[in-house]
């Protein structure tokens, strides 16, 4: 799952100082952000139990609702208008993941146990992990690393869309998504590439605080929420590749 929701072009047309109490804030953010994740680990929790109390059609039903109705929620949010719908399409967004990423895990967990825990316990480590570094300005956001970031990201959506129309056809790309060598290294890769775009993130929140309406704060959430999602999906992926070589 990728991230190009923080382009600037996307939200060129609404920037401008606005008063303290309309404007967007790091603080309102970082309370949406948490609401938002709150939303999704309650779906999450939700298939969880389906799918462990035997009601695995339920679960596997709502994991398609959770891929399609978020991909569509997804788009409507990156391109329409960002407006007071941010507070009703970003939390339905959230709910959707949580259907999904609940399946998911649960799965993963039935094979492996105890690897959700694993991955879950990674995901915040990387978040916190980055966030002290931005903070510290040891890592800077500058317009050079956004350049990579945001070619190495699309190059990486280049490579899973070609994946996913080779499916149609049976055909896997060599070692990218196995659990040898190549694979390992390729999922490294990804990771360290959503750990960077965490950077992009971060640093976008502290850039249009004050400068943005204060239902920004949805969009700004809904973006960071994004890139945790994606970066959690990979470190389990990861651990599950790590796992399967063990068995």
């Amino acid at each position: 799952m990728l991230n190009p929701t923080l382009k600037e072009s996307f939200i060129k047309s609404s920037f401008n100082s606005l008063e303290n109490e309309h404007a967007m804030s790091m603080g309102g953010t970082t309370l949406k952000t948490i609401i938002l994740g709150l939303f999704t680990m309650c779906t999450f929790a939700y298939t969880w139990y389906l799918q462990l109390a035997g009601f695995a059609d339920k679960a596997s039903l709502l994991y398609y609702v959770g891929i399609f109705g978020g991909l569509i929620l997804c788009f409507a949010i990156c391109f329409m208008p960002k407006n007071k719908f941010l507070i009703i399409t970003t939390p339905l967004y959230a709910l959707c993941e949580g259907l999904a990423l609940g399946y998911i895990s649960v799965l993963a967990n039935k094979f492996y146990p105890g690897i959700v825990a694993q991955a879950t316990v990674g995901t915040f480590f990387t978040v916190f992990g980055m966030f002290f570094l931005y903070s510290m300005k040891i890592i800077k956001c500058t317009d050079k690393f956004r350049a990579v970031v945001y070619n190495s990201v699309f190059a990486i959506f280049g490579i899973y869309l070609l994946q996913f129309i080779l499916n149609f056809f049976h055909i896997q790309i060599p070692g990218l998504f196995s659990n040898g060598i190549v694979g390992i290294v390729f999922s490294l890769v990804v990771i360290t590439i959503a750990a960077f775009r965490l950077i992009i993130d971060f640093s976008d929140i502290e850039r249009y605080s004050g400068n943005l309406d204060k239902n920004y704060e949805w969009y700004f959430g809904f973006s960071l929420m994004v890139t945790i999602i994606w970066l959690y999906i990979e470190i389990l992926n990861l651990l599950m590749k790590f796992a399967s070589r063990n068995n």
